[in-house]
């Protein structure tokens, strides 16, 4: 069970976070905001893996101009697909798994696209992240995405101790009280990226740089 005054705190961290950070949303959260397709989520969260917000966007929207739904995917050849997403990163597996993604929804799904996270895990390519942010930005259903930047970010701040990406899904469920858990990703995805970076985060500028324990963190600005 998680003490009130920890739960308090990482409250706080969020609301402190969100007056710093969300002008630049990361890229499947702008799709989202566009319009709250599955499919498009689904789609544009797979194109997104090891690629740029930027290249994502501007692949997502010359895929859809030509497929912009399961049934139209599915019939597009691959090397359609590949050159409407290239320079994504492994454009050409993507193209495969696009493809093959979309026939399954279009032929055991009627062209929809799952909306719990076990279902999605049994397509081929669709690993958990991509499935708890279809599920979460698709559907509205609580579930809090976790990648590189909300695995990172959260134990740089001391708000969970995990290991893995899993692990931090599990704790942070566990933590943040249920009306943070979709926005939470698209918060850490951007504040990972304007200010907690990777490798010398902006600490100078952060609005936690008081309460922060800056955890593994050997060098700032």
């Amino acid at each position: 069970m998680v003490d009130r005054r920890e739960r308090a705190r990482a409250v706080r961290a969020i609301e402190k976070m969100a007056g710093t950070v969300g002008v630049a949303l990361p890229s499947v959260s702008q799709i989202a905001r566009e319009k709250r397709d599955p499919f498009r989520i689904l789609i544009s969260t797979i194109i997104s893996l090891r690629t740029k917000d930027e290249v994502t966007m501007a692949a997502s929207k010359r895929l859809f101009k030509v497929a912009p739904n399961a049934k139209r995917l599915s019939d597009t050849p691959v090397r359609t697909i590949e050159k409407a997403i290239y320079p994504a990163g492994f454009y050409k597996t993507k193209a495969k798994t696009l493809r093959e993604v979309s026939k399954r929804l279009r032929d055991e799904y009627g062209g929809r696209v799952p909306d719990t996270v076990e279902e999605l895990l049994t397509f081929k390519g669709v690993g958990r992240k991509t499935a708890t942010l279809v599920v979460s930005l698709g559907y509205g259903v609580p579930a809090i995405c976790v990648d590189v930047h909300v695995h990172r970010v959260s134990n740089r701040l001391g708000l969970i101790d995990t290991k893995n990406p899993d692990e931090s899904e599990l704790a942070l469920m566990d933590l943040l009280p249920q009306k943070y858990w979709i926005g939470y990703n698209e918060l850490l995805v951007s504040f990972g990226q304007q200010i907690c970076v990777p490798v010398s985060p902006k600490c100078s500028e952060c609005p936690l740089r008081r309460s922060c324990p800056r955890l593994g963190v050997s060098r700032s600005r």
